[in-house]
């Protein structure tokens, strides 16, 4: 079941106008040297001033200006627990592990319905997911390498699907259909420009002094709104309030040119923001959102949810050996109450997880 809980406030202090970025930065779908489990069970719980820092955020417009607006947390009460980490048998595998379990989505009754519609394709070649009228989800790295914005940020586009047909499938009354004017099955994409992103100022500082992935997400608002059912967002529960430990996400794996692909697998590790599996992912789904489908509270309706941010294949640092996971950067109540408020533009429409 989805529990519900109650979210801090995120209320903006001040903003402040930034030097426009230089939009320089190469794309790295995959990162390096990333503070891992091990790492992270030894990381300090953030004061409220380090929080207040690390969930102030930049916003870039399309026109290249920049600011930061700096936060205040209210009704937040830390807890004293350490980064625990629910540990299960680790293994050494890659990217796809064992036999590849992706499911490519070809028929267009999925591929143009709830969920699987829900996935966006970002221009720098990552993936994402639309969670408002005019907001997608996606990876902070997808548009920022820690130092500077990543090259074609700056005029930042969002695909959404629609079934490929060749041709334009008008033609002359009388004339016979051409074997060129049918649909192959295959998705193509409307390209809508992207007005302002948004990314927490935690990611700047993870990247810049190598902690942790924790904020490798980030929202931009498009410039017109879609008409499609988009995703809510949830907190992401515990392993073991999932069924089967389980969850899913679809993106647009670069191996996979053109193609939707969908995967599921459970989780083999968490820490208080990320967790570790075994998804078999390729860069370019990079920025998908992660759901889990659970019951609303007092009904039978089942609700699907996005829990987390898929960060994409890591290498992390295990008892002094290098292993790799694919990780994911969960919906934490704060994360959500960021999120929301970047969505609505006021906390009143977020106190209710």
């Amino acid at each position: 079941t989805w529990h519900l809980k109650k979210i801090p406030q995120i209320v903006s202090e001040r903003t402040f106008s930034l030097d426009s970025p230089k939009f320089e930065a190469k794309t790295e779908l995959e990162l390096n040297s990333v503070c891992g489990i091990e790492c992270q069970r030894k990381l300090p719980v953030p004061s409220f001033s380090d929080l207040k820092d690390l969930l102030s955020y930049e916003t870039v417009f399309e026109n290249g200006t920049r600011t930061l607006t700096e936060v205040n947390v209210l009704g937040l009460v830390l807890d004293p627990a350490a980064n625990a980490t629910t540990r299960r048998p680790s293994r050494k595998k890659r990217q796809i592990y064992g036999t590849d379990s992706r499911f490519s989505i070809y028929d267009k009754r999925f591929m143009t319905n709830f969920p699987f519609n829900t996935a966006v394709k970002i221009s720098t070649g990552c993936s994402g997911v639309l969670i408002s009228p005019k907001h997608v989800l996606t990876a902070a790295h997808c548009l920022h390498n820690g130092k500077d914005y990543v090259k074609g940020s700056k005029r930042l586009r969002v695909g959404l699907m629609k079934t490929k047909s060749r041709g334009d499938g008008r033609r002359r009354k009388g004339a016979k259909r051409s074997r060129r004017e049918t649909s192959d099955g295959l998705p193509s994409f409307q390209w809508t420009r992207v007005k302002s992103t948004h990314i927490p100022k935690g990611w700047f500082k993870g990247v810049s002094e190598d902690v942790a992935l924790d904020y490798d997400y980030a929202v931009l608002e498009l410039k017109r709104p879609h008409k499609r059912k988009y995703m809510e967002l949830g907190i992401s529960p515990t392993i073991k309030m999932m069924p089967g430990s389980m969850i899913h996400f679809s993106g647009f794996d670069n191996d996979r040119s053109g193609q939707l692909v969908y995967r599921f697998c459970s989780i083999s590790d968490e820490s208080n923001d990320l967790f570790y599996q075994y998804c078999d992912a390729e860069p370019g789904s990079t920025g998908s959102g992660v759901y889990l489908r659970l019951k609303e509270p007092n009904k039978k309706k089942w609700k699907r949810k996005i829990i987390a941010v898929y960060s994409g294949h890591q290498w992390v640092d295990i008892n002094g050996e290098q292993q790799d996971y694919n990780v994911a950067v969960r919906i934490t109540p704060l994360k959500y109450a960021q999120i929301c408020f970047w969505i609505h533009g006021n906390d009143e429409n977020c106190t209710q997880g």
